[in-house]
């Protein structure tokens, strides 16, 4: 009973990323996966996927995740009132 009156009084807070971040976040961690996964499969020190091509999918992965956390949607900067 007295959880209910607690939860009632709360406001809600609003999401710290927006759906673009999070899905540019999941693109971003589906590259790091696969340019691993890549480099793992081919089993090569000196193959073409190992020396030049998983690399370069790794850092676009890890690019794309720094700019989902950092990206700030000026739209929802706004605060609402408290009142």
């Amino acid at each position: 009973m007295v959880s209910r009156n607690r939860s009632r009084g709360r406001k809600k807070k609003p999401m710290i990323f927006s759906a673009w971040n999070y899905k540019i976040l999941a693109v971003g961690l589906l590259l790091v996966i696969v340019g691993f996964s890549a480099m793992y499969i081919e089993n090569e020190v000196k193959g073409f996927i190992s020396l030049y091509l998983s690399p370069v999918i790794i850092m676009t992965g890890y690019v794309s995740v720094i700019v989902a956390i950092l990206k700030h949607d000026r739209d929802s900067s706004a605060v609402p009132d408290e009142s």
